[in-house]
């Protein structure tokens, strides 16, 4: 109850006792404080001329702010303020670089800081399951790890300047395809080994303001009403402190959603389900404790707003564009570099002999369709970009249309491609831009394939036949098909979808400026059909089987030996590097044990640049199907021309473990492993075998355990034995037969005396 003569439960921009306010509220008052007014703001509580709870607002997006007008639809960018469009997460993803994107994330933080936002609506770490998502250009990898440390990076970045984040979407949401109803069916080996990692590294590591639930099921139930993902994963076993939000439209029940541990349903219903909640609880449906725990998270995240909204700040827009060109050229992968008049096509010494083809150079596709738009502070675009950088009036000719465009000419695609034809004949170097339409790839729907778009290969194609020397740049954000037309290409670079200044970046690596030191973070498969998802994507009928388990991306091309165009991990550089030696040191046992891995890495040209040092583990061993290799850390070291540095890696008891189907929890088997270090998960440059001292994971003994498990058992696998092969009871020969048989049938046998009551002893001294 209030007071007359006490002082206000908050005070405009400074924190506030969220305790004192919780206890103040009504039912209704709380159950509003669950959903938001509008589409973007949290619900104010007033009353009596005073502000109780104070409003804050939250908007998109993972890589730029996308801050709407009130009156704004929700896709639209016409009305947004103008942001810098960093590179979208396909290009960050390919940075490998968690210092870099923490130095991204703190611009991303202060521009929101300067808007009045409370809360930025990313980083999103899904894994990239298929190629064909929709969504791929937000996600940054299809290996955990990489997302989980970058995404990890990014919220740290963000939230040193006083805002929130939102890690998203919670979770298996690996489709746009009837992604607000499909249930993904994943079995929980899977879910903790490849889909929830990321979410969980980046919990524990950085705290995320909000976890934002994803639209779709999880084996049958809502992530927004998902007890287990919410509270049982999210906050009991890692430790989450934060808010809970809903995906935009995401509630289907808000009372089970409260229960399950939904904090924030958004956008604003209305108060319709403001009134269910009031129900629900009046009714002894919904304990109001579950209500106070999502209004405690509520108002700590009002709070812990309130410093940033009281003093915003302001953006250097120069700087922040300059830190996008950087981060775009360190995202930029250099898939191939061949030698044509006995040297490497890349880098172009200068502009003499340059001609530029292909729309896209002179219309940039920088960024993604959808909810993450930005109303970019400047665009550059590669043509302007590299007649900038070397001084000379580069031809150009568009060669296709974009979307259908006609490129400012009114001609149709067999001239455009002829007078790029033309152009190139009478070039030294034919620089051709390529990529995907924005029609090709968005949030809402998925591709339909892998290719690019026919006219823009005829056009590779036509040009080529007049021209060897070559080079083409990708703009794309999700894994394009390569392979019908690599061979006719010496150089290739793939840009990814790499924000407002990503035509500067591009200028840079091909002229050398910036040698480039990206990596993919996602394989380039031959075909669709190697895809290990191909057959189980989208799904049919609401459900999609993830049937491929834990062999996602490199873990399924590398275990069936299956040919790709380019590996994970992949990445040239205009200088080369040599490892040495690789060495690891056991520490510890079981849950506490450690590798420490070492390798010396050498600059071995005469460029400086950077390279990414990867360690992959493999346990041939294990009693479960595990991937030929995993990721399991990684470096990324800048050297001189000619230094060497010692690369020292720690590997914890995590990245040994896997997740036991059975004890359901994280275990280390003992026995050897195999750690490998390279420049890829097809390019290891040395491997050691080490000997790790592993847990109990034995199974208990029951009635259906076979006689193989249980002579395995060294509790009580001798006196089995006695009985097996003492008693001649078996051949050997039968032995195999046998041995697959469950110890209760066995029993049933009545033979050598081995009956129930006997098999009851056993099972007692095994399982005592």
């Amino acid at each position: 109850m209030t007071t007359t003569d006490a002082a206000p439960a908050t005070a405009p921009g400074k924190p506030f006792d969220t305790e004192r306010v919780l206890a103040e509220l009504t039912l209704e008052e709380k159950a509003s404080l669950l959903s938001g007014v509008d589409f973007w703001h949290t619900q104010p509580v007033e009353r009596d001329g005073e502000t109780l709870v104070p409003s804050v607002m939250v908007t998109d997006g993972p890589h730029g702010l996308r801050k709407q007008a009130e009156s704004a639809d929700h896709l639209g960018i016409g009305n947004s303020v103008p942001a810098t469009c960093f590179p979208t997460a396909a290009a960050l993803g390919s940075t490998w670089d968690a210092a870099l994107l923490r130095r991204v994330g703190e611009a991303l933080g202060r521009e929101t800081r300067a808007n009045d936002v409370a809360v930025l609506l990313g980083p999103g770490v899904n894994i990239k399951r298929s190629p064909l998502c929709g969504r791929n250009f937000e996600y940054l990898s299809e290996d955990p790890l990489v997302a989980g440390e970058l995404g990890a990076a990014l919220v740290q970045g963000i939230q040193s300047q006083g805002v929130g984040t939102s890690l998203k979407h919670y979770a298996a949401n690996n489709q746009e395809a009837d992604r607000m109803r499909v249930s993904a069916d994943v079995d929980e080996r899977t879910l903790r080994e490849i889909y929830l990692p990321a979410f969980e590294r980046v919990v524990k590591q950085a705290q995320p303001w909000t976890v934002m639930c994803s639209y779709n099921k999880v084996n049958d139930v809502y992530a927004s009403q998902n007890h287990w993902l919410l509270t049982e994963v999210l906050r009991d076993e890692w430790g989450f402190e934060g808010l809970v939000v809903s995906d935009w439209g995401a509630v289907r029940d808000r009372v089970a959603a409260v229960a399950a541990g939904l904090d924030l349903e958004m956008p604003s219903s209305g108060g319709r389900t403001d009134a269910q909640v009031v129900a629900a609880v009046r009714e002894g449906r919904l304990d109001e404790a579950d209500v106070d725990a999502a209004v405690r998270n509520v108002l700590h995240l009002v709070s812990r707003a309130q410093p940033a909204l009281a003093e915003p700040g302001t953006v250097d827009a120069a700087e922040h564009h300059a830190l996008a060109r950087e981060a775009a050229a360190a995202g930029t992968v250099l898939l191939k570099n061949d030698a044509v008049d006995g040297a490497p096509l890349l880098p172009l010494a200068d502009g003499e002999g340059l001609v530029v083809v292909g729309e896209l150079a002179r219309t940039p596709r920088y960024q993604g369709a959808g909810s993450s738009q930005v109303n970019p502070t400047q665009l550059d675009d590669a043509l302007t970009a590299l007649r900038a950088a070397t001084g000379a009036e580069v031809p150009f000719a568009a060669g296709y249309a974009v979307d259908g465009k006609d490129a400012g000419s009114g001609t149709d695609a067999e001239a455009l491609r002829a007078e790029a034809v033309e152009v190139a004949k009478a070039a030294r170097t034919v620089v051709v831009h390529l990529g995907l339409p924005a029609s090709y790839e968005s949030e809402g729907y998925d591709r339909e394939h892998m290719d690019l778009p026919a006219d823009q290969v005829a056009l590779l194609e036509a040009v080529a036949a007049v021209n060897p020397r070559v080079v083409v740049v990708l703009s794309n954000g999700s894994a394009v098909t390569v392979a019908p037309w690599q061979g006719l290409a010496p150089a290739i670079v793939e840009g990814w979808l790499g924000g407002q200044a990503s035509g500067g970046a591009v200028a840079d690596v091909l002229l050398g400026a910036v040698n480039p030191s990206g990596r993919l973070a996602e394989t380039l498969p031959v075909r669709l059909e190697d895809n290990p998802s191909y057959g189980n994507f989208p799904g049919e009928l609401g459900h999609v089987r993830y049937g491929e388990g834990i062999f996602v991306g490199y873990r399924w091309y590398d275990a069936r030996g299956i040919d790709v165009s380019f590996p994970f991990g992949h990445g040239l550089s205009y200088t080369t590097f040599a490892y040495g030696d690789v060495s690891a040191e056991v520490t510890g046992s079981g849950a506490e044990a450690g590798v420490r891995v070492t390798v010396r890495v050498t600059n071995t040209g005469d460029r400086a640049g950077a390279e990414v040092v990867q360690v992959y583990v493999a346990d041939p061993q294990s009693q479960v199907q595990r991937p030929e290799r995993e990721l399991k850390a990684f470096a990324k070291v800048a050297l001189e021309p000619g230094e060497s540095r010692d690369v020292v890696l720690d590997l914890d008891a995590r990245a040994l473990s896997y997740w036991h189907p059975v004890l359901r929890r994280w275990v280390v088997e003992g026995g050897e492993f195999v750690v490998a270090v390279g420049a890829s998960s097809r390019d290891l440059r040395g491997a050691v075998t080490v000997e790790v001292e592993g847990e109990d994971v034995r199974l208990p003994l029951h009635e259906l355990s076979t006689v193989t498990e249980a002579l395995a058992d060294p509790r009580v696998g001798e006196q089995l034995r006695e009985v097996v092969y003492g008693s001649g009871a078996f051949a050997e020969d039968l032995l195999a037969m046998v041995g697959d048989m469950p110890l209760a049938v066995i029993a049933d046998f009545g033979m050598a005396g081995f009956d129930r009551a006997r098999l009851g002893e056993l099972l007692a001294a095994a399982n005592a």
